[in-house]
């Protein structure tokens, strides 16, 4: 019998590298990008666990590898305390209705040539919760809980909205009646009045249906409306993680300043007079990534062993890890 107090998602030192090809690369020594780099983390049941960073910081690799559609280089998955890689063919299709993702762009993730009942109803299909002469009234059900009439069910992807989309996309990824939903970008390419409209739907959706999620997306706002734990990752690694009230009144990495320093702020007189924290220079490319620390060559608190030594997450506080040399037990002094 499952333990429920026990994480659905357990995630352990994780590490995907992507194959470069091409004679520029070959001739430069470059054959291997680390898109993640050594990920740790639990996902509680029930909990929505935001992930943010830059673009190209490997939020979405980190997602689709947890789902298993991209097999890991190192490390391990386990979902419900079972190691996703021990699975057979056979196992993982069936564990795998259990895990569904709702996509970035919910026009791309739809078939045009399929209406969007028949999308909704393809996951029920496949999985056997309903049969080619009853999926109709399921889906039907499924639209009227994500805010759709019944009677789109015949129409196409194209005669929708993009919110009325990726309301389709959320139906289908509940159309197998997951425990666990990767919201990859999920709110990303719609309008601000929209995205507030799926983020509750989500929230709702999570209450009623007993759900957990894993809320990828780069704007801090809505990341800190909808989880209760936030991971900032950079560069393949996750720097820092905490619950959302602790992260965002307490930043302690370096890199997480940076970031809330830039959300806007509701209020005229407190953003003008607030301090910005740029860091100079780029994102470093994950081809050839720094020695240690990976934010050292940008950090304005950056320490000599910041560039020899990699730091590990490390808790500090109660429920708040982080990923910095400033919080080690011995402070070397700075370069």
């Amino acid at each position: 019998m499952t333990d429920p107090s026990a994480p659905l998602i357990e995630i352990d030192n994780l590490e995907v590298d992507f194959e470069v090809g091409g004679r520029l690369f070959a001739r430069a020594g470059q054959t291997k990008l680390r898109a993640v780099d050594g990920v740790s983390l639990e996902l509680r049941r029930g909990e929505t666990l935001g992930l943010v960073g830059e673009s190209g910081c490997g939020k979405s690799t980190l997602g689709r590898t947890v789902l298993h559609l991209i097999k890991p280089t190192g490390g391990q998955v386990r979902f419900d305390g079972r190691a996703l890689d021990d699975l057979d063919e056979i196992e993982l299709r069936q564990l795998r209705r259990r895990m569904q993702i709702v996509f970035q762009d919910p026009f791309s993730s739809l078939n045009p040539r399929m209406s969007v009942g028949e999308a909704v109803a393809e996951p029920m299909l496949i999985h056997g919760l309903a049969g080619k002469d009853d999926w109709r009234p399921k889906v039907a059900e499924l639209f009227d809980i994500v805010g759709l009439g019944p009677a789109m069910i015949d129409r196409y992807p194209h005669e929708f909205s993009g919110g009325q989309r990726q309301r389709v996309g959320i139906a289908r990824a509940l159309a197998a009646q997951p425990d666990f939903i990767v919201c990859d970008e999920a709110v990303s390419a719609l309008d601000v009045s929209i995205q507030a409209q799926i983020i509750n739907l989500l929230e709702e959706l999570r209450t009623r249906l007993n759900l957990t999620y894993l809320f990828i997306a780069h704007d801090l706002a809505v990341v800190r409306h909808i989880s209760d734990r936030v991971a900032v990752m950079y560069l393949g690694r996750i720097v820092e993680i905490a619950a959302k009230s602790d992260l965002f009144e307490n930043p302690l990495h370096p890199y997480t300043e940076a970031l809330l320093s830039a959300v806007p702020i509701p209020d005229r007189n407190a953003e003008i007079n607030r301090q910005r924290i740029l860091l100079p220079g780029e994102v470093p490319s994950p081809l050839s990534p720094p020695s240690g620390c990976a934010l050292h060559p940008r950090c304005p608190k950056a320490m000599a062993v910041c560039r020899d030594l990699k730091p590990a997450l490390r808790p500090h506080g109660e429920g708040h890890h982080v990923a910095c040399h400033l919080y080690s037990e011995d402070n070397p002094g700075s370069f």
